[in-house]
């Protein structure tokens, strides 16, 4: 491996350490391993259309390249924020006189996800009769980005953020090309580790910066932050990244994980996140997810929204921090919503039936005449303060939707329900 480190010299380091070969490839032994994905793809020799999802520096693009060298495929790449039509109609072209000569194309597209639907399609024909082998490189969810019928003719290969195995096995390359061990002291290593978040090009290209400031002295926890740029999380407000961290914010809030929340919480902030939506959807759990199980838990949100609005952020975070403490903390219940759904889907099924007539109120003679609003008892003149009449339409038997838990404030609720129930029975009864 020290031979190819030398021919690559004068390149960056993340690249002078790109792997030669598929052995090479760290954090990926799910896909690359005796019995993985792509590992028994080579052995048969039938290399599928792939699109090779994950995030930034986990090695989409080394994977690619070694495949098409592995078939000895002629490796084309292309980038879908620069290339467009003109530059697809060539490849096709290209790959259908290789395949007369005997030789297989293999299209590698990076970023594919942002070509439009009419270049996503273009390709369908040609991955279809094999002009092309099609390996498209993605960090967002291709359910979400990429057109149905090519994730039909596709196979989606999840690859892993790299961990801190692989990472290290990175170092020790970097340490050999580079002919010393990395000037860190043991903490600042780890640091180094932690702010690269599984990232392998970032990683290395900071271990090449590292070499080159040090000049021989050891950097400590302290200098490092001095030393390499600060990373950027991996966060697209618009992307997989934005749908992925609020459904763990919201899962951990139902799962009453208060540290969890308030971790994808911090996530979503120190990505830049629009601090509306997620208070949106604080407020949204608040009533869909608690409910009534604590009355106090949708003021509590508009109140934390207004804070926010009124002081911003920095400030201003720490009032949304502690509606997420409140709402992991809060009892749950989705009693409201589960009684919404069965009784709207009830609502649909009986719009023509009209309320009965002695709770329509009869503002004029004629429907006094009419017989509107007569026999209407005003229940807080009864002896129980409830006169249990019918109030559903006349033709329509009487349903029940709302059942409330034995959770929070939803508790007295149900009392109070079933203390009704028992009075309405009795009054039906005489």
């Amino acid at each position: 491996m020290a031979e190819l480190f030398e021919t690559k010299i004068g390149t960056p380091l993340a690249e002078r350490l790109r792997a030669d070969s598929l052995n090479d490839v760290v954090g990926q032994d799910h896909i690359l391993g005796d019995d993985g994905i792509i590992t028994n793809q080579l052995k048969s020799g039938n290399i599928k259309s792939m699109i090779l999802w994950g995030p930034p520096g986990c090695g989409k693009t080394t994977i690619a390249k070694l495949v098409a060298k592995y078939v000895d495929a002629e490796f084309v790449m292309l980038s879908a924020v620069f290339s467009g039509v003109a530059e697809l109609r060539k490849v096709f072209n290209d790959a259908i006189n290789l395949r007369n000569a005997g030789k297989r194309t293999i299209l590698f597209i990076d970023e594919i996800h942002r070509f439009n639907k009419a270049q996503q399609d273009s390709f369908l024909p040609y991955v279809e009769d094999g002009t092309i082998t099609l390996i498209g490189a993605t960090t967002e969810n291709p359910s979400f980005e990429l057109n149905s019928a090519l994730i039909s003719r596709c196979q989606v290969v999840i690859l892993k953020r790299l961990n801190e195995d692989a990472l290290l096995q990175l170092l020790n390359r970097a340490e050999e090309v580079m002919g010393q061990a990395i000037p860190l002291t043991d903490i600042a290593k780890q640091n180094l580790i932690a702010i690269s978040d599984g990232d392998g090009r970032y990683f290395l290209n900071m271990v090449e910066m590292i070499y080159d400031f040090s000049q021989g002295n050891i950097i400590d926890e302290n200098t490092l932050p001095k030393v390499i740029q600060t990373r950027l999380p991996n966060y697209d407000k618009m992307g997989d990244a934005h749908y992925s961290l609020i459904s763990a914010l919201h899962k951990s809030l139902r799962g009453s994980d208060v540290d969890a929340g308030l971790y994808w919480f911090a996530r979503m902030v120190s990505g830049g996140e629009d601090m509306k939506y997620i208070l949106r959807r604080l407020t949204r759990f608040a009533v869909e997810d608690v409910g009534l199980a604590d009355p106090h838990a949708l003021p509590y949100a508009i109140n934390a929204w207004q804070a926010y609005e009124r002081m911003g952020s920095p400030e201003g975070d720490l009032a949304v921090a502690s509606l997420v403490i409140y709402l992991a903390t809060a009892p749950k219940s989705n009693a409201t919503e589960s009684a919404f759904i069965k009784v709207s889907k009830r609502a649909k099924e009986t719009g023509s039936l009209n309320p009965p007539l002695h709770i329509i109120n009869a503002p004029t003679k004629l429907m006094k005449e009419q017989g509107f609003g007569q026999g209407y008892i005003y229940d807080p003149d009864t002896k129980d303060g409830f006169s249990g009449q019918n109030y559903f339409p006349d033709n329509m038997k009487r349903e029940k939707y709302y059942y409330p838990f034995e959770r929070g404030f939803e508790r007295e609720i149900k009392k109070r329900i079933e203390y009704w129930d028992n009075l309405r029975n009795k009054k039906n009864k005489n």
